[in-house]
């Protein structure tokens, strides 16, 4: 792929390339192996950006596990507008199991923690979190983030799942937003 990419009014440059998330990947696949082989996990995805991420970590785990899916948003353009909306709740029974959240990137935090509560008033026994990318600087909650595959910088971010208003989340590589 190119080394910049134009979308909208906006220009990435690429910071980290495929092969890389590849092998990122890999590492959080095979920590998450360790963990829940015996625990009969539901995986939860959280839409849209989580489902590349989701995709290149499932083919990897070799347990039996569900996957389901909810659709939360907060981010309008390249800021977080702070508001946490659910597009899309969860709908299956959730009592007493572990649940593993898949997300492509966390930032502040606020969705994990919105989320994280809402699983466990739902009766989880266990809720924990593997993301692609994870912004240290940003991140104000305290809750642990148990799988990382990259620690990045508080700057914009798309490609692998990501996106930019909808845009770039098939690009096979990470694209930082030009300074």
């Amino acid at each position: 792929m190119s080394e910049k990419v134009t979308l909208l009014d906006k220009t990435f440059v690429k910071y980290i390339t495929a092969d890389k998330i590849d092998e990122a990947i890999a590492k959080v696949a095979a920590d998450i192996m360790l963990e829940y082989r015996y625990d009969d996990p539901i995986l939860l995805i959280t839409l849209n950006g989580a489902i590349v991420f989701a995709v290149d970590l499932l083919k990897q785990l070799d347990f039996p596990c569900r996957i389901s899916c909810v659709k939360l948003s907060s981010y309008s353009g390249t800021e977080s507008t702070g508001t946490i909306n659910s597009l899309i709740g969860l709908n299956e029974d959730i009592r007493g199991k572990r649940i593993l959240i898949l997300e492509d990137i966390v930032d502040t935090g606020r969705t994990y923690v919105h989320l994280h509560k809402m699983l466990m008033d739902a009766g989880a026994k266990d809720v924990r979190i593997a993301t692609m990318t994870m912004k240290p600087e940003a991140y104000k909650a305290d809750l642990p983030v148990h799988y990382v595959g990259f620690s990045i910088p508080n700057k914009f971010v798309v490609g692998r799942g990501l996106d930019y208003d909808g845009y770039g989340r098939n690009l096979p590589d990470i694209y930082q937003v030009e300074s």
